[in-house]
């Protein structure tokens, strides 16, 4: 080959670099241990361009989703309500050597009025038997009313103006609570949502325990034993 040939030749594409999945979390007792919905989401996370990105991780259990945003470049402040969640998340950041902040509090409300690039959720989205969210114990983390929705409504009724322009919110909730419900409360605030990310799972325990009221309701199917769990963006003006 020439090296006239050589040069007109298009480079090929530089290999993507590779996802730093966080490989040393611990979580006290009562903490909300990484699962599915977890990894899910951090997965989308870590594909973000968030270098230098004000990142706020609300409901942060065992601060996973926060530590894979710092791994990722983002400056991350974690949020939760549970003391032991703080602890955990704060336990966690360091051994990642991520740096940021861990506050306790219910979303947005220890925050003041600072907005951010990006707004990285797994709230509660588990339907329950009792309206009301509970107070506390490890239900807390799941729990969110007979729909589902306690958290999520919050959530996407407070995030969109605490983006900053062109700034995105990314969460993750199962099927049983009402996807296309999130995706237009978003679209109400202004944003541009949409689901980029799905994925079929087993039932854990919860979801085990609950199927048959779910079913009633008209939440589930008859005879599932899977739910399918998908990842939100939404995207403000710039």
């Amino acid at each position: 080959m020439s090296d006239d040939l050589a040069l007109s030749l298009p480079l090929a594409p530089s290999p993507a670099p590779p996802v730093q999945r966080p490989d040393r979390l611990l979580a006290l007792p009562g903490v909300y241990r990484p699962d599915d919905d977890s990894w899910l989401l951090a997965e989308v996370v870590a594909d973000e361009s968030l270098a230098g990105a004000d990142v706020v991780d609300l409901c942060t259990g065992s601060g996973v989703l926060a530590v894979t945003a710092g791994l990722a470049g983002g400056q991350v402040t974690a949020v939760d309500v549970c003391r032991r969640a703080v602890a955990t998340a704060r336990w966690n950041l360091r051994r990642h050597d991520v740096r940021g902040r861990v506050v306790r509090g219910a979303l947005f409300e220890p925050l003041g009025e600072r907005r951010y690039d990006a707004i990285v959720a797994n709230p509660p989205y588990v339907p329950a038997a009792r309206a009301a969210s509970p107070s506390r114990g490890p239900r807390r983390a799941w729990d969110a009313g007979r729909d589902g929705r306690i958290v999520l409504d919050r959530l996407c009724a407070e995030a969109p103006r605490r983006l900053r322009p062109g700034g995105r919110v990314l969460l993750v909730q199962s099927e049983v609570a009402d996807v296309p419900r999130t995706l237009e409360q978003l679209a109400d605030g202004g944003l541009a949502p949409e689901v980029v990310a799905r994925r079929a799972v087993p039932f854990g325990p919860v979801m085990r325990r609950r199927a048959a009221r779910l079913v009633e309701h008209g939440l589930l199917p008859p005879g599932r034993r899977h739910e399918e769990l998908v990842v939100v963006r939404a995207e403000a003006p710039r």
